[in-house]
């Protein structure tokens, strides 16, 4: 590996960029990823119940339970292994790999025949397998996306993306109502784990024709082939947008070297030792969505049941709106995380969401509210919560340098996953049988308090990243001579492995 600096214009060459038809197609074939994720998750919530019937697979609660589980334990070691990869190999090579992960474990589920304790195994498996493509796909996509989208858009782009998430739920729950109601059981809830696999079959097509990140490639010593790939991605852009490209200020060239592989205790003490403000502000902005979205999404429907008598059958009718009032979030006020700016936003967002809910559990506790006002209520509150957890994951995939992005990714999915799994089982202990109803009041306000901490901690550690290059607001480790930017905390000195 050459030891000698290359001298690159190539980030400055992408922020210069307009909007254009390639970057479209871009964020279309890599946002997929959270739609699949909600499909997934919500497809096998609306069919657990029917895989207790005998026939189906007649398995017991417990066990249906576990799959659940199973699943974002898939997604944690997904997210840690393919995050690593990613560094490695490149973003493309891997969000290829990911989706062909995801789609082999989701569509062995559905080939389950049986209850016995071999065909359990296998279930459980496809499920870790399909979860760990998921997870994988966090780590490799975000980073694609903000090395490839220019400065000015990334934070709109990539919150609108991670909130599609939503989208994926309401596909998830139109196809399992109508599969579990329209079609014979036993064939139902298999033809509802294969939806997913058929939309990633498509999407692995049109990834095909996606670039490696040239950043990652600049960045690994393939000046050869960062070069080639740019002038592509520039190419492509002048012919649709029907004019030339402006020049680029030689000024704002970064001269690195290749990186060097950097595993994950070298991630930790880059973390800690160069980045402390931004681990505490990355890890404290993962948790709390998670938990307070896992605490309320996963109970949601044993709300709707025990205190306002709601049928299961139902309940998808009141998930669909709580599913748009998240999706719409992102779309509308994502825009002011780059006008506004990160740290505004993040902590309005955060503190918003979590007075909302402070107020909704006195409604609640009051006897005030019914299914259809509660639901209402938590679209409010989940309009502005659903883009702060959007902006989250901007947040930890924009403040560390390129050569741990995905690594540092996968490590804040997989403590948030970690943390997100005890919401559904505190929240579902205090719902009980719904008789107690202080007892869940009481766990609503401990949900707003945590989520306002959240947004306390952004208020005083957020970096304002809005509209400025990713070399700016964490400087490659690999970078020899820097130009002239903001001095960022650890920016001031590169770390040896």
């Amino acid at each position: 590996m050459a030891e000698a600096g290359v001298r690159t214009l190539i980030p400055a060459r992408i922020d210069r960029l307009p909007w254009s038809p390639f970057h479209t197609r871009m964020v279309i074939a890599l946002g997929v990823a959270w739609i699949l994720d909600g499909l997934e998750i919500t497809v096998a919530s609306a069919i657990a119940d029917t895989l207790t019937k005998p026939e189906t697979l007649g398995l017991s609660s417990t066990a249906v339970g576990l799959l659940a589980t199973v699943y974002l334990l898939g997604e944690v070691v997904g997210a840690l292994f393919f995050g690593h990869l990613s560094d490695k190999l490149g973003r493309r090579n891997l969000f290829m790999i990911t989706l062909a992960v995801y789609l082999v474990g989701s569509g062995l589920t559905a080939f389950t025949l049986g209850n016995g304790a071999g065909w359990l195994v296998f279930l459980y498996l496809t499920r870790f397998i399909a979860g760990m493509g998921i997870g994988g796909e966090y780590a490799a996509i975000n980073s694609a996306i903000d090395e490839l989208i220019p400065a000015r858009y990334r934070g709109r782009v990539d919150i609108a993306v991670n909130g599609t998430y939503w989208a994926g739920a309401v596909l998830g729950t139109l196809s399992s109502y109508i599969l579990l109601n329209h079609v014979e059981l036993s064939l139902g809830w298999r033809l509802g784990f294969l939806v997913g696999p058929v939309l990633g079959l498509v999407i692995l097509v049109v990834r095909r024709h996606l670039p490696e990140s040239p950043r990652w490639q600049i960045m690994h010593g393939r000046t050869d082939a960062a070069e080639k790939t740019i002038k592509g991605i520039e190419e492509e852009v002048e012919k649709e947008s029907g004019s030339a490209l402006p020049a680029v200020d030689e000024k704002k060239a970064i001269e690195v070297k290749p990186a060097e592989q950097i595993g994950y205790l070298a991630l930790a003490r880059v973390l800690f030792k160069e980045y402390p403000s931004r681990a505490v502000l990355g890890a404290t902005l993962m948790i709390t969505q998670s938990f307070l979205y896992n605490a309320i999404f996963f109970t949601y429907t044993l709300v709707l049941g025990k205190f306002y008598g709601v049928p299961s059958e139902v309940t998808p009718l009141y998930l669909i709106a709580f599913a748009v009032g998240n999706l719409v979030g992102p779309f509308t006020i994502g825009h002011l995380f780059d006008t506004i700016g990160r740290r505004r936003m993040l902590f309005l967002t955060y503190a918003v969401s979590g007075a909302l809910l402070a107020v909704t559990a006195v409604l609640f506790y009051a006897g005030v509210l019914n299914a259809i006002t509660q639901t209402i209520a938590w679209c409010v509150i989940f309009f502005f919560a659903s883009a702060g957890a959007s902006a989250a994951y901007l947040t930890v995939s924009e403040i560390f340098p390129l050569e741990v992005r995905a690594k540092a990714i996968g490590v804040f999915f997989a403590i948030a996953q970690c943390f997100g799994a005890l919401g559904p089982v505190i929240y579902g202990a205090l719902i009980g049988t719904g008789d107690q109803p202080v007892r869940l009041f009481i766990g609503y306000l401990v949900g707003a308090v945590i989520m306002i901490a959240g947004g306390l901690v952004a208020r005083f550690l957020a970096v304002d990243a809005e509209n400025k290059s990713l070399e700016d607001v964490a400087m490659p480790l690999s970078a020899t001579a820097r130009r002239s930017h903001t001095r960022a905390e650890g920016a001031g000195s590169p770390f040896k492995t």
